[in-house]
């Protein structure tokens, strides 16, 4: 069965501070965490290593030169993926309308680690992220939070917390805490890429979440 993944039904979601995952079967559920996680971006913990690793330039940082690839790698996961062939046509819609980006990690022209997610206004919807190679992935999300200062954008969701996610500083805050910085942050004039895709918010939105 396909689920209504139309790029207007994602975008209506995030606005209001729901998401798609799938399960086993392909069935795809919205979800709103509460708490929700997320990383204040002047609280982005960034560890000696991490530091190293950056200021080594072991990796290229790509936006955007291979986004089906970065999703392909998200979902090629042994113990099981949420990012189903709907869910990944449906970003990959999303990508080519200016909406959805990559932040990519390369090395020696292999594309070793990165992330994807979801911008509008001043915020960024991470999805997922993976790594082929030590590092490559944490060089990718401090990159991520560099480019959000710089393009003046507020709310870095990572929807669920992991120690991961922790070890970048990432918190839980409550549901209505995240939906007040939500609608202050989506509504922000900023890009995350020149051209990059934007949503005009209006009172007539829930319409966009109709079947």
């Amino acid at each position: 069965m396909r689920w209504n993944l139309s790029p207007r039904r994602l975008l209506a979601g995030y606005v209001v501070g729901i998401f798609p995952m799938a399960d086993d079967d392909g069935k795809v559920h919205w979800l709103a965490p509460d708490p929700r996680a997320i990383i204040n971006l002047d609280a982005f913990r960034v560890t000696r290593s991490l530091r190293t690793l950056v200021r080594r330039g072991l990796f290229e940082i790509r936006i955007n030169s291979s986004f089906a690839e970065v999703v392909a790698a998200c979902a090629d996961r042994p113990d099981g993926t949420w990012i189903s062939p709907q869910i990944r046509d449906a970003y990959t819609e999303l990508h080519r309308l200016g909406f959805a980006h990559s932040v990519e990690a390369w090395k020696d022209g292999a594309l070793d680690g990165g992330l994807y997610g979801v911008a509008i206004g001043g915020a960024f919807f991470g999805e997922s992220m993976f790594h082929r190679a030590t590092g490559a992935s944490k060089v990718a999300m401090a990159h991520l939070v560099e480019r959000m200062r710089q393009r003046g954008m507020t709310l870095l969701d990572v929807q669920f917390m992991t120690e991961h996610l922790r070890s970048f500083g990432a918190v839980e805050i409550a549901r209505s805490d995240y939906e007040r910085r939500l609608r202050d942050a989506v509504r922000r004039p900023c890009a995350f890429v020149d051209g990059a895709g934007s949503l005009t918010l209006g009172e007539s939105l829930p319409e966009y979440l109709a079947p």
